[in-house]
């Protein structure tokens, strides 16, 4: 009877622990595979492309106030909800206008945004260019400048002969 009981004990102790292994690994990748999980990382992705509506010029993923850790947990459901990053900027823009989007979108005077700067820029590299080209080209006298060359003439000869008085 012993030997029998040492046998059983050989044999089902393995198969337990085999078992308690593989529920624990299958507990494991139930866990990682929930879809409904959903990262602070995921979320701040989202924020980080909208402003806070309530404070001034703060995006979302920084701003410490309640309301933006409320917003946030609204992303994180909707998220949850397999929400698009679109869907979710769109949901902000019906609810608080376009001043929630970190990027304005390019229609109305809006598109202005996106035409001055490069425009200014290449109006500077023109000016500058100009100037510069304006600088390396000597001065040439014109007519009218002989009367002022004479009189810089009769004042430097003035200035010369008192030097050497001295």
């Amino acid at each position: 009877m012993r030997c029998r009981f040492k046998i059983a004990v050989l044999i089902l102790l393995p198969m337990l622990f085999t078992g308690i292994a593989l529920g624990s690994i299958s507990l494991v990748f139930a866990q990682g595979n929930d879809p409904r999980t959903i990262t602070d990382d995921q979320v701040n992705a989202v924020a980080k492309q909208l402003y806070c509506p309530v404070c001034e010029n703060i995006p979302l993923d920084v701003c410490p106030t309640q309301a933006c850790a409320q917003w946030h947990e609204l992303i994180r459901e909707k998220l949850a909800q397999g929400w698009s990053d679109a869907q979710i900027k769109q949901y902000f823009v019906d609810q608080y206008g376009d001043r929630v989007l970190a990027t304005p979108p390019a229609r109305g005077l809006n598109w202005l945004v996106y035409i001055i700067p490069p425009l200014v820029i290449l109006l500077g590299v023109y000016l500058v260019y100009r100037a510069v080209s304006a600088w390396r080209q000597p001065v040439l006298p014109e007519a009218g400048d002989d009367a002022l060359q004479v009189a810089d003439n009769e004042y430097v000869r003035r200035l010369e002969e008192e030097l050497r008085k001295r």
